[in-house]
């Protein structure tokens, strides 16, 4: 399976899983919310404020996709988004979405209190 981390208490992010997961084929994602738990995040040596900032997924062999590449390796096992998924893998396309996303990740993050929290907890350690 697909294991998917996102921010569940992100408006956008948690209605845009909702529809994925709405549209998903049965027994391809395991969808976790970090926000609930983190738990999942430790095996793969990720941080949890890394996760609330961008989006991270693991693929089958256990490879950490991060950010646009976590989007395309779920948009490419969704039926009406495989196309967008090639689309987007387009070099030059990839590389302005990417820089695009990042940008709105950071600004998304700094503005979010549980990230924020999340964030100075974890600088403490």
């Amino acid at each position: 399976m697909i294991i998917v981390f996102y921010d569940g208490k992100c408006g956008l992010c948690s209605r845009e899983i909702r529809h994925y997961i709405n549209i998903a084929p049965a027994d391809v994602f395991d969808w976790q919310d970090i926000t609930i738990s983190s738990d999942g995040l430790n095996r793969f040596d990720i941080s949890k404020s890394k996760a609330l900032k961008l989006l991270h997924a693991i693929d089958h062999n256990g490879e950490v996709h991060v950010g646009l590449k976590a989007f395309l390796l779920i948009w490419k096992h969704l039926r009406r988004w495989k196309f967008l998924a090639k689309i987007v893998s387009l070099p030059l396309l990839y590389n302005i979405i990417d820089l695009a996303y990042r940008a709105f990740a950071s600004w998304r993050f700094s503005r979010l209190e549980h990230c924020q929290i999340a964030l100075k907890h974890e600088n403490k350690l």
